[in-house]
């Protein structure tokens, strides 16, 4: 289905100050979309938006936190009373605490759960309506690898929601085939942006992981835009990372679990 009859449509992306949020909206602005962007940090938003501006898109920038349970209905409100019909939606807003669970703040783990997990679930739910009823709408859910792997220990929580994450997709898929709305989780591997700089990774996935598994977030951004149009419920960039995701969904769990059991020893940080 073609992109509907406004002059342009718009694309809500969270988490879009940097990697592979930013990304997208590169994409997306290539491809005709305006955006509304929301994250944290108004600097790097704002900057994004003045290099969508040079694409010929409009960037509506909204800053506020996911990990606060009103923020869903609160970004839904002010988008609204803007005017602005929302047609896409990418839940990219994430990230990880790797020092064990035991020596992670609950409050850390709650805010892993709401911006991961519970808030994707409720802006789907807030927006996914006026695009069955236009019969048009794209909403892509960045996941993860982690989340077709077998549980890790350090990054405990990680995994698991990304997993929910998926399955939540391709349920949501299933229910709307046939409405004109797309949903599709995509589901990169290592992919080179901010997020290890943000759970103090990145010196050790660096030396950790060969160059050949890491991927550009421009990359992993194209790949998820394509899936999401051709409306394929998953999608995993990188055919090495659709091996390891193949590998571990057929092992036994004895065999996969010890095979990633090294995972958070690499990582030193438990």
């Amino acid at each position: 289905m073609s992109l509907p009859s406004r002059p342009r449509p718009v694309a809500l992306i969270t988490g879009a100050s940097a990697g592979i949020g930013a990304a997208l909206a590169r994409v997306y602005a290539e491809k005709g979309w305006d955006l509304v962007l929301t994250a944290r940090r108004e600097a790097p938003l704002r900057a994004l938006a003045d290099d969508l501006a040079l694409l010929g898109a409009a960037a509506t920038v909204l800053i506020d936190d996911l990990a606060d349970p009103a923020a869903p209905r609160r970004l839904f409100d002010t988008i609204q009373s803007r005017g602005l019909a929302v047609d896409g939606l990418v839940n990219n807003a994430g990230f990880s605490r790797t020092a064990g669970f035991l020596n992670t703040d609950p409050a850390a783990h709650r805010a892993m759960i709401q911006v991961m997990l519970a808030a994707p679930v409720e802006l789907a739910r807030l927006f996914a309506p006026a695009m069955v009823e236009r019969g048009y709408g794209r909403i892509l859910n960045v996941a993860s690898l982690a989340g077709q792997m077998p549980a890790t220990g350090g990054d405990t929580l990680y995994g698991p929601i990304k997993s929910f994450l998926i399955k939540a997709s391709q349920g949501l898929h299933l229910e709307l085939r046939g409405t004109g709305v797309h949903v599709t989780a995509l589901c990169p591997g290592y992919t080179l942006t901010e997020f290890h700089d943000a759970n103090g990774t990145r010196e050790q996935v660096s030396s950790a992981y060969p160059a050949w598994m890491w991927q550009t977030a421009d990359h992993v951004a194209r790949v998820g835009y394509a899936a999401c149009e051709a409306n394929r419920p998953k999608v995993t960039p990188g055919v090495m990372n659709n091996l390891l995701a193949a590998l571990a969904k057929h092992l036994p769990d004895r065999v996969a679990l010890g095979m990633v059991g090294g995972h958070a020893k690499r990582l030193k940080r438990i």
